[in-house]
């Protein structure tokens, strides 16, 4: 795992040998870092040290160990009403240190430190070559070099409500800290989970008008409507999906945090509007992605950053048809899991892949009524969901352990955090 590296620091040896029992039981939210203070009350103490950065090389792993590729992911094996194919629900090739319901990966991340702000996406990447061994520098170098830098200097996200919450104000995104948060395209997953209906033999009704969806009666003969599932159900399912996607994500950094021994968490305290780019102050534009405001909808409908990350709705697509069709696409087009010529890990990948079951014209046709009626009933898609969703940060700061030494008795840290600086340099 480690032959690679020159040079090996202390720090790395103990991320690459610490325990996982020993990680589950040991996390906690550390929260306060070199330079924080807390004012006032019965915790009371300002760090007598200075903000200081993370090590590089902890930096990159932590980050690989959140948004990180780690091999060939597993196709569906098998469902009896499928004459012999596969199941097409698997939307990327690359599984990921987290899981994603149906293999969807519809989740990329960003991240910011003092030195800027950051892109990394691994949803599509396709994986390395590997013997099954983990080379752990060749791992790191290959994210490494995907992260695009889309502005210099720390984002703003100013220390005080409503752009956090007030018991963040003292802790969150502070100098030296790296923050990380997955942001995922609801409107690519409930496309998904669209077709997913229409390959099982269902569709989805609307619930909140208590009406059909015009159109899909002509499609009888292979559409049970009487099982479809309410509108709202299918959304808030998608919800679940990305939220438990981008938690465990978070989950897997906070689990390294403890290897690493920084100090830092995963939350939720900061506004996601706010970040976004739709704050509605101009002093603090956020990432910079499109929004609007719709009529009787106090929350901005956000769609995406153009060219960096666009959720498959219009303005980013032509139509709702055109994002359908940039879904199978990512499923059945070029690197995707169902070409034939994609590589894997199977014995006969051809052969594997070359057997998904087909999405056909008709399937198409069926996704985009149903996708085409949500956007133009509710002037959005999806209904009530958000088109983007972002809801959950992992932290990761150098620990002030004189804090701790001072208001806590012993077993407050870990041996990492307490040989932190010394293993890391």
């Amino acid at each position: 795992m480690l032959d690679s590296y020159s040079s090996l620091s202390r720090g790395l040896v103990e991320a690459a040998t610490f325990p996982l029992i020993e990680a589950i039981h040991g996390r906690r939210s550390r929260r306060f870092a070199k330079g924080a203070s807390i004012p006032n009350g019965p915790l009371a103490y300002t760090s007598t040290e200075a903000p200081e950065a993370l090590d590089p090389t902890e930096q990159i792993l932590l980050l690989s160990t959140v948004a990180g590729n780690t091999g060939w992911v597993n196709l569906f094996a098998h469902h009896p009403a499928y004459a012999g194919k596969l199941p097409n629900y698997t939307t990327a090739v690359g599984g990921r240190s987290f899981p994603s319901s149906a293999g969807f990966n519809t989740t990329e991340f960003f991240f910011t430190d003092d030195t800027g702000v950051y892109f990394l996406p691994t949803r599509d990447m396709t994986p390395a070559p590997t013997d099954a061994s983990v080379d752990l520098k060749a791992w790191t170098e290959v994210h490494r070099a995907r992260i695009v830098k889309l502005a210099d200097g720390r984002l703003n996200i100013p220390a005080a409500m409503p752009f956090m919450e007030g018991h963040n104000t003292w802790c969150a995104n502070v100098p030296g800290s790296t923050l990380i948060w997955p942001v995922a395209d609801v409107a690519q997953h409930v496309i998904l989970l669209l077709l997913y209906l229409i390959q099982n033999g269902t569709a989805i009704y609307d619930d909140v008008n208590s009406r059909q969806i015009p159109g899909l009666e002509k499609f009888g003969h292979r559409m049970n409507m009487s099982v479809a599932y309410p509108m709202t159900f299918l959304e808030q399912v998608a919800m679940t999906d990305v939220a438990t996607e981008t938690g465990t994500a978070c989950y897997a950094g906070a689990l390294m945090l403890q290897a690493l021994g920084l100090g830092g968490w995963m939350y939720t305290g900061i506004n996601p509007f706010v970040v976004l780019g739709a704050s509605g102050d101009p002093a603090v534009p956020g990432l910079g992605f499109q929004f609007r405001m719709l009529e009787g909808n106090p929350l901005p409908y956000i769609t995406g950053l153009p060219g960096v990350f666009e959720a498959h709705v219009p303005p980013h697509h032509a139509n709702m048809e055109a994002a359908v069709r940039a879904v199978v696409a990512r499923k059945f087009g070029k690197g995707g899991p169902f070409d034939a010529g994609q590589g894997g890990p199977y014995r006969e990948n051809a052969a594997v892949r070359g057997s998904g079951a087909v999405i056909d014209q008709e399937a198409i046709e069926i996704a985009t009524i149903m996708a085409d009626y949500i956007f133009s009933t509710f002037g959005r898609f999806p209904a009530k969901a958000p088109a983007v969703f972002i809801n959950t940060y992992l932290q990761a700061h150098r620990l002030d352990t004189g804090f701790y030494n001072t208001h806590f008795g012993p077993g407050a840290y870990l041996r990492t955090h307490a040989e932190h600086d010394r293993n890391w340099g």
